[in-house]
C-alpha cells in the first residue's frame, strides 16, 4: 500500500514533506502529487494520473488536496482516504458545503480536522462525515486549518488508520 497525498490550495508538491517524511518514519510509503490550480474537478484526473488506481492506493491529502484526493477515491476505487483539514466550506460560507460528492466514497475514510478551522466548522463537518459509508473523525482541540502544530500526532493517528486497512 502506498499513500498519496494532494497539497492545500497555496502549496505544491514539495509543501507536503513533512507529512512524506512523516510516513516513512513510521514504515509508509507516501508520495506527493502537483495538482493544477483552478477547480478541485480539474484537478481530479491529475491526482488519479499519479495515484494510480485500485485498493492499494490510499489518497489523501491537505485542504484542498484532500478534497481532490476524495473526488478522485469514487472514479479510482482507493482503498481508503485520509483528509487532513478538509475544507467543507469557504471561512464565512457555511451555506455552501462541498458535500456532494461524500455519498459516493466507498472506501474507509479518515477525517482528520482542528475544533477551530474556519474550513470546517465542527457541527457541519460531524454532519458530513456521517455521509461517507465508512468514515471517521478525528478532532484536534486547539487547532486551526491545517494541522503541522500537532503533524506528529496526527500522523500516528493516519499511520494506524493505514495499517488497519492491510
Amino acid at each position: 500500500m502506498r499513500v498519496v497525498l494532494g497539497h492545500g490550495a497555496s502549496g505544491n508538491a514539495a509543501s507536503m514533506k513533512p507529512y512524506l517524511v512523516g510516513f516513512k518514519r513510521r514504515g509508509i510509503d507516501a508520495i506527493a502529487v502537483d495538482l493544477p490550480r483552478g477547480g478541485a474537478e480539474r484537478a481530479v484526473p491529475v491526482f488519479i494520473k499519479t495515484s494510480g488506481r485500485g485498493h492499494e492506493v490510499i489518497g489523501g491529502g491537505q485542504s484542498f488536496g484532500g478534497r481532490v484526493a476524495s473526488m478522485a477515491a469514487i472514479e479510482a476505487d482507493f482503498g481508503g482516504l485520509i483528509l487532513f483539514s478538509y475544507p467543507l466550506h469557504r471561512p464565512g460560507f457555511t451555506d455552501q458545503l462541498r458535500t456532494e460528492h461524500l455519498p459516493s466514497i466507498r472506501c474507509p475514510t479518515l477525517f482528520l480536522s482542528g475544533d477551530r478551522d474556519p474550513f470546517a466548522r465542527l457541527d457541519l463537518l460531524k454532519e458530513a462525515v456521517k455521509l461517507v459509508p465508512n468514515a471517521r473523525l478525528e478532532i484536534f482541540k486547539g487547532q486551526r486549518h491545517g494541522l503541522i502544530a500537532v503533524l506528529d500526532l496526527a500522523l500516528d493517528v493516519a499511520a494506524e488508520f493505514v495499517t488497519s486497512l492491510k
